[in-house]
């Protein structure tokens, strides 16, 4: 028999498909009806076929795939919007791609207009910069292209960034400026700073770029739903942005649904933490219920926070943006005011300390899915312990295969072997592992973040420890099932049965069964956020 919500006439009818639901009591059907934002029927073409009237919407799939919506696990959905509006300098294969680049803008630029970029990997270069500090460049061709408009150039990882002299007298930064407390202004032998700002440090400079919010959530979504994610859950905001996201849920310009993790100082969380707690907000398109802390930074800028030191410069270990017992204060606010806690750690050393911390606060208790972000490098003594903790590990497939020649240089052959993106070793463990792809820094596509997941083939033509790939179902689940789970949403997304919210991605070929060498070549036919279709290759806008 059939199972239905209700029997009414269908909004939207996808038939005549390969529909893979999640769901284990019926995983693959070729129709489904979703009416008022749910899905009311899944069956066969000729069952579903009673529910089309007049005024429904029937997508004829023609064979095509169509799976629950993908579920972005960790991104940052303003810097998405943001990252085109300023420079894009992901694809520059040198330093002085850079400097032109800003040279140009310079041109344009009004006096004393800041000119802002991010995207630049010193590691994917195809040549050393000269002269540089520890692989990093030295900011003189950067003043004398923009001597007058200071510049602001953020690494990919958003954990370093590169400015020029206007910019450091604009913050005060001299030689005689201290670090600040888990940051660190890079100087050369001289004293002089460089112009790399790492960790804490970029917080030195204000850059002002005023009135740009608005035009850039729409560019956020836009880019998002092309990409066929229906939800995108945002890995720390501050308040000023989550109130302006929250209204537009409310006039419904939200065309995808946010999950978002408050990112504010403690003293902060602990006046406005319960107020600002809200959970299906806007027809279940805005949700705040989870806290952010960070306590290291990435391994591209030798920020991660590391038991040992690192096998390429062997004279740090990275450091610790935040205390422990920092973390252990945000844990407990979260705990007392109903958040989930996340915590960025990719070294092994912050994953160690975040356990240790969860181990503390939750003192038994494994209801809480509590999060690492990341959770990139974990030494093999840790590894069990997330599922002993009732702990997610949110990683993003795609930062394997686009980190991994610089992987094993910087950690050694064996560190990398045994604890980096060790995708395997967790599930096997019994832990939950979620994916996403920590947009702006890669690319927000959920089928190049699939494509690495499955295969490890790193840009170097090289298969990364390939014992740890992912199955293409195990691939396909942590973008949907398991990153509703995480985000306490499984009873509304993630598997598309009746009852559930009707978002849907269809693709334009199976990226289950197809050719390895052909997953990256699919395309985003439809992406439907509860019944409605909100891209639609080819056109432009709601249809």
């Amino acid at each position: 028999m059939i199972p239905v919500l209700l029997m009414l006439c269908a909004d939207l009818v996808l038939r005549n498909g390969k529909i893979v639901t999640l769901d284990a009591a019926k995983p693959q059907v070729e129709a489904m009806a979703v009416t008022a934002g749910k899905i009311v029927a899944l069956g066969t073409n000729a069952q579903i076929s009673r529910e089309i009237q007049p005024v429904t919407k029937v997508i004829d799939l023609n064979g095509r795939l169509a799976i629950p919506g993908f579920i972005e696990g960790h991104g940052h959905f303003m810097g998405v919007g943001e990252s085109k509006l300023m420079l894009n300098l992901r694809d520059a294969k040198n330093w002085e791609q850079i400097v032109a680049m800003v040279a140009a803008a310079a041109k344009e630029a009004k006096p004393g207009e800041w000119i802002v970029g991010r995207g630049w990997h010193q590691e994917k270069w195809d040549v050393r910069p000269s002269p540089n500090v520890n692989g990093f460049p030295v900011n003189a061709t950067l003043n004398a292209v923009s001597p007058d408009n200071p510049v602001f150039l953020e690494h990919v990882s958003g954990h370093a960034a590169f400015v020029n002299d206007a910019a450091l007298k604009k913050a005060g930064i001299t030689r005689d400026t201290p670090n600040p407390p888990g940051g660190d202004i890079a100087k050369d032998s001289t004293g002089r700073p460089i112009g790399l700002l790492n960790e804490r440090a970029q917080g030195l400079v204000k850059v002002e770029r005023d009135g740009q919010d608005e035009k850039a959530i729409d560019l956020a979504a836009e880019e998002c739903v092309s990409k066929g994610i229906t939800t995108f859950e945002d890995a720390g905001s501050p308040l000023d942005v989550i109130e302006r996201l929250k209204h537009r849920a409310a006039d419904g310009t939200l065309p995808l649904r946010l999950w978002i993790m408050l990112r504010v100082p403690n003293t902060v969380i602990a006046t406005d933490a319960a107020k600002v707690r809200v959970i299906g907000y806007g027809d279940d398109h805005f949700t705040v219920r989870a806290i952010k802390k960070q306590i290291d930074g990435a391994l591209g800028s030798r920020g991660a926070w590391m038991l040992a030191p690192y096998s390429d410069l062997p004279s740090t270990s990275g450091l610790a943006t935040e205390t422990p017992e920092e973390i252990e204060r945000t844990a407990r606010l979260a705990l007392a005011n109903g958040y989930q806690m996340c915590v960025h750690a990719i070294g092994d050393r912050a994953n160690r300390e975040a356990l240790n911390v969860y181990e503390k606060v939750l003192a038994g208790r494994r209801d809480l899915r509590w999060r690492i972000e990341h959770a990139q490098h974990i030494d093999p003594a840790d590894i069990p312990r997330f599922a002993q903790l009732g702990v997610f590990a949110m990683m993003q497939g795609i930062h394997c295969t686009s980190d991994a020649p610089m992987v094993i240089p910087r950690l050694g052959a064996k560190r990398a072997e045994e604890g980096a993106y060790v995708w395997q070793s967790l599930m096997k463990s019994g832990a939950h592992v979620g994916n996403g792809t920590d947009a702006p820094v890669e690319d927000v596509s959920p089928i190049a973040s699939y494509y690495a997941s499955v295969t490890r083939l790193a840009k170097d033509g090289k298969v990364f420890y390939p014992l740890q790939k992912m199955s293409r179902m195990e691939a396909l689940r942590s973008y949907t099932v398991e990153n509703a789970y995480a985000a306490f949403e499984e009873n509304l997304k993630g598997t598309l049965k009746v009852g559930m919210l009707g978002d849907v991605t269809v693709l334009s070929q199976d990226i289950l069964t197809v050719p390895e060498d052909r997953i990256l070549k699919t395309e985003v036919e439809y992406t439907i956020v509860g019944g409605k279709v909100v891209y639609q290759k080819g056109q432009s806008g709601p249809r």
